[in-house]
């Protein structure tokens, strides 16, 4: 076994979800994380944890859905599964990243709509996202086998406490601010309250790799346009230079050069697919390219995105309203060139880099 994937199982069970004796610990990775899985079991095992195991197939997913087709039930027995855990661990992974592109996005929405419960008690309890580097990933990547397993295991094993402390200081200037404006190019100038909302420090513990501060906008503040010019994959198909316009805080027009049928199916799911969930803002400077995978591309350096759908309760403070919705699509816009985040007024990034960060030696 390559010792990084202990290194990461290490990371995962003492940093990420911090897994203590008796435990009820479900693991939900691929059949290519199988090793992840073993080391993951083994840590465990030495905790005093009791590990369930998932196997997170694609393949059998789409057969699943192809063969339903509509009106889908609550899954009782997986609701029950994770009311009774206490931390759960998902691997992204997969050997074919378009498995699902034949199912129907409304096919696709009905699903999730049915499965919202479980979608909404996962996410109450301790977790974990991460990445398995498999050889399908690493040609959607464009990289070489080798080269991806370097880049995904670079930007897991960060030193948290140091990355914790850099990104603290953009954590406080949001939670002093009530106003954001993020303008790109001439296409995207946008802005929102986030006054009596929570900026959070994502240090690599519900995601793996963590990387970015985030919060959510008072629902109905949102206006004005964004072009997220770089391109994301949902449901095994490339969505392409989505444009979004908000007013009062709900998505009034969309459009998308390629696949907008994707982005319809998700905007159709519920009524508050419609709105913003969540602003973050990407500050791991070990992830230095783009990958395909909203994972690692929204933590980059110089980026930016929002997520139509679901609020993470915790960003949302007492009084304002949480976005519940049965989706959450993140969508990034490169701040590299030509951009501007402002809070109430003043520059916090210009083209990329933080008024506290010094990058000259770049």
């Amino acid at each position: 076994m390559d010792p990084r994937i202990r290194e990461h199982a290490e990371t995962i069970v003492e940093h990420s979800i911090e897994l203590e004796a008796g435990d009820n610990l479900v693991i939900q990775l691929p059949s290519e994380a199988e090793d992840l899985a073993v080391a993951l079991h083994e840590y465990a095992g030495d905790v005093g944890a009791n590990p369930v195991y998932l196997n997170n197939s694609e393949r059998a997913e789409r057969a699943y859905l192809r063969a339903r087709g509509d009106d889908f039930e609550l899954p009782d027995h997986e609701l029950a599964l994770y009311e009774e855990a206490d931390a759960f661990v998902i691997a992204r992974g997969g050997g074919n990243v378009s498995e699902k592109s034949d199912i129907d996005p409304e096919t696709t929405a009905d699903h999730n709509r049915a499965r919202r419960p479980v979608q909404r008690t996962r996410l109450s309890k301790t977790w974990c996202l991460t990445q398995f580097p498999t050889e399908g990933r690493a040609q959607l990547a464009g990289m070489s086998t080798e080269e991806y397993e370097n880049f995904v295991y670079d930007a897991v094993s960060l030193d948290w406490e140091a990355q914790h402390e850099f990104q603290q200081q953009l954590v406080e200037r949001l939670n002093d601010a009530e106003e954001v404006r993020i303008r790109s190019g001439e296409e995207t100038d946008v802005t929102m309250s986030i006054a009596g909302n929570t900026a959070l420090n994502d240090d690599g513990r519900a995601n793996l790799p963590g990387g970015e501060v985030f919060t959510a906008p008072v629902r109905d503040s949102v206006e004005g346009e964004v072009h997220f010019d770089l391109p994301l994959y949902r449901q095994g198909r490339e969505i392409e230079d989505v444009r979004l316009t908000f007013e009062e805080g709900r998505v009034v027009d969309f459009s998308a050069e390629r696949n907008e049928a994707v982005l319809s199916g998700v905007f159709d799911t519920d009524a508050s697919a419609r709105y913003l969930g969540e602003l973050g803002i990407g500050m791991n400077r070990a992830i230095d390219r783009f990958s395909y995978n909203m994972l690692f591309d929204e933590k980059m350096g110089d980026t930016v995105h929002m997520a139509v759908g679901s609020a993470y309760p915790e960003t949302v403070g007492e009084g304002n309203e949480v976005n519940e919705s049965a989706e959450h699509v993140d969508m990034i816009v490169d701040m590299s060139e030509d951009s501007v985040i402002e809070l109430d007024g003043e520059v916090v990034q210009r083209d990329g880099t933080f008024i506290f960060e010094d990058r000259e030696a770049e």
